[in-house]
């Protein structure tokens, strides 16, 4: 079974933990912590945010890329594996949006 191209980035970003932060863009990111990767990870939700009420479709999907990469370098960051994630959505299909909400 082909691996998700999620996983697949995943995996590379991770492999780029060790990398010289001056030949990897990831590896430099990383480098400067949890707390900056958060703030790179508000900056393209904004930016994913204004393309979409701009109705630039193609820039949505350009921004959306920058915003699911730059979550997964968050992810590396705080050590957390997307299996994680991944029981978390699936526990969170067995209820309602409206009911999840109400449990927080």
């Amino acid at each position: 079974m082909e691996q998700h191209p999620l996983d697949r980035l995943f995996s590379t970003i991770r492999s780029r933990r060790s990398a010289s932060s001056d030949k990897s863009y990831t590896a430099a990111l990383l480098a400067k912590g949890r707390v900056e990767c958060a703030k790179k990870l508000g900056e393209e939700a904004i930016e994913t945010g204004l393309a979409a009420a701009t109705e630039d479709n193609s820039a949505v999907v350009r921004e959306s890329a920058d915003l699911l990469y730059h979550l997964l370098v968050l992810w590396t960051a705080c050590g957390i594996e997307p299996d994680a994630v991944y029981a978390e959505l699936r526990a969170r299909e067995k209820q309602s949006g409206l009911e999840e909400k109400a449990a927080r």
